[in-house]
């Protein structure tokens, strides 16, 4: 199966604007994907929530499949992430995909 997702950007839209765009794109995406970034990758970009807070949200007022990309490591404790994705997967059964890489200092070296 072929999912399409909408990338829900946190660097580009605020938390609750990005709500109002999941719950909209239920209507022809058939999943959604989000970003956990601290810096946006350039000025332009003024936002950037924390997506391990808004992604609980997100999945309770859309019944779509998630994923994230995520960089535990550099300014998050790969514990710290392990026990909010396992909390969201319980809550949420069979919904969440997480890739994980390493990150780059651009957006995640607010913790050196």
């Amino acid at each position: 199966m072929c999912l399409i997702s909408y990338h829900a950007l946190h660097e580009q839209f605020g938390p609750v604007e990005l709500l109002d765009y999941v719950q909209k794109a239920a209507a022809g995406f058939t999943a959604i994907h989000s970003s956990d970034h601290f810096h946006p990758w350039s000025k332009r970009q003024g936002e950037n929530g924390f997506t391990l807070s808004w992604l609980p949200v997100a999945m309770q007022v859309c019944s779509l499949p998630f994923s994230m990309v995520c960089a535990p490591g550099q300014r998050l404790h790969p514990a710290i992430v392990a026990q909010a994705l396992a909390t969201i997967s319980l809550m949420f059964p069979h919904r969440l995909i997480v890739e994980l890489g390493s990150g780059e200092a651009l957006n995640e070296s607010i913790t050196g």
